[in-house]
């Protein structure tokens, strides 16, 4: 008998450090729920976005493609409707697919300005929703429809759907709604589809026309003695002082929206059958990283190759990662290897029997759990935009970043031509503070580094690039 394909759920935050959650070493309660799946499935150590910018890092999740593949190379630029999808790919293996929350890929323009596709408050038509065909609620930018405290998406007939309260407990209200009786044939027991649902949370992203953080009220007085990470303490600048508590209050907000989701899946008696994927699309370094002197365009909180944008929480439970925990314990499993979050799409055609081969980038996690390649290339390659036209390749021990001197990160997807930015030695200095990029003493590790981010950017991008000291 063929065994049933699980329901999947993808909940993916925007700008949430992988140190805020417990199960990756925050002393605060902030994350219980979320530290719950970690001990059942599999919780990724050493997760790494590859494209620390909201829309070309979202772009990569819906094609498995990587930004400059699709010319979602930064922000304001819609996904191409020749692209493939993730959401085409499980329409085609029998998925229902619905999508809540942030999207990020339907209007287009020069950064800064008005759009001339501009969908960035108005519903977004159904040619430019990246295949997904049903259940709907989403806004194209989200933080200029809503603040933390009310606003609007649309739903899948272009109605406005307005909600008052907490954004991130209404975004998941939102969700819920796909469970509702009142929806027809959208849930596994009703036809005997499988679905695939993206929850897309905007926090704990800053609000942008406040230029602050917003968590759930009394966040300023409930965290106000957190534990700052030390890679902030020591850097100074930035905001961080001021802006983390509230930063804290929603991703304990985010944590306590999961709970209620997982506890519908259970009421329904589908938790067993559903495996959830817990990730952000990037993290947030609070302006400390902001006196970059090799900006070539802007940054706020994350365009850098730092740790502090770069690692990400990421954690699978449910199907086969929940008996990948099993296997070494009631703990759940604790993957130490280096992974990309390039890797989910394929990972989630996977888990819905379905071979994508080279179709897409990154690899199946699953294989990364179970197989133990020694083989494998434990690093992984990252595309820095906005701020710079940047790539860098992260190792267990290393941090080597480059960036084009004479190209713009607003304007020019990539380069052929790149100089040396940065080189931490992470084993003495995890928080990447001592850039050892002409240090003699790191010289052959850097042209072994030099070789590999090469060949990453080859492969990539299909451009034989140079680097110079």
């Amino acid at each position: 008998m063929t065994e049933k394909r699980p329901n999947i759920i993808f909940y993916f935050t925007d700008q949430q450090r992988s140190d805020t959650c417990g199960c990756y070493g925050q002393p605060l309660p902030i994350t219980p729920y979320l530290d719950q799946l970690a001990s059942e499935g599999v919780c990724f150590e050493n997760a790494f976005s590859p494209q620390p910018v909201c829309g070309p890092c979202r772009a990569i999740f819906q094609t498995g493609k990587y930004a400059t593949d699709t010319g979602c190379f930064r922000n304001s630029i819609a996904l191409p409707q020749d692209v493939k999808t993730l959401a085409n790919w499980l329409e085609e293996a029998g998925y229902q697919t619905a999508y809540i929350g942030k999207w990020h890929l339907a209007s287009e323009g020069e950064l800064e300005k008005k759009p001339h596709q501009d969908y960035q408050i108005a519903p977004i038509p159904l040619h430019l929703r990246g295949g997904y065909k049903g259940f709907w609620r989403t806004a194209d930018v989200l933080e200029f429809t809503s603040d933390g405290y009310g606003g609007y998406v649309f739903d899948e007939d272009m109605n406005r759907r307005d909600f008052s309260g907490y954004r991130a407990d209404c975004i998941t209200d939102l969700a819920l709604e796909f469970f509702d009786s009142s929806v027809k044939n959208c849930w596994e027991g009703k036809d005997g589809r499988p679905f695939f649902m993206t929850i897309s949370h905007i926090e704990p992203h800053h609000q942008n026309g406040a230029h602050h953080y917003q968590g759930p009220e009394g966040s300023k007085a409930d965290f106000a003695n957190f534990v700052p990470p030390e890679e902030l303490k020591v850097l100074g600048g930035g905001d961080w002082q001021e802006e983390y508590p509230d930063y804290l209050g929603a991703c304990a907000s985010l944590d306590r929206n999961l709970g209620r989701l997982v506890a519908r899946l259970k009421e329904l008696g589908i938790y067993d059958n559903t495996v959830i994927i817990f990730a952000a699309d990037h993290g947030s370094h609070f302006k400390t990283r902001n006196r970059d002197s090799k900006l070539r365009g802007y940054d706020d909180y994350k365009r850098t190759g730092h740790d502090s944008a770069l690692k990400v929480p990421l954690v699978i439970s449910g199907g086969s990662f929940s008996k990948a925990g099993e296997a070494t314990g009631a703990t759940g499993h604790r993957e130490s290897q280096l992974v990309s979050t390039e890797s989910l799409p394929k990972t989630i055609m996977a888990l819905a029997g379905v071979d994508v081969g080279d179709a897409m980038i990154g690899e199946n996690l699953l294989d990364v759990v179970e197989k133990k390649d020694d083989n494998r290339k434990n690093q992984v390659f990252a595309q820095i935009s906005e701020s710079k036209v940047g790539r860098c390749i992260r190792t267990s021990d290393y941090l080597y970043a480059v960036y084009a001197p004479d190209k713009d990160g607003g304007l020019d997807m990539n380069s052929s031509v790149y100089a040396d930015d940065y080189l931490y030695h992470l084993p003495t200095d995890p928080h990447q503070l001592v850039d050892v990029v002409a240090d003699p003493a790191h010289s052959q590790a850097k042209a072994q580094l030099r070789q590999s981010l090469l060949a990453w950017i080859q492969e990539a991008e299909g451009i034989r690039a140079t680097i110079t000291d």
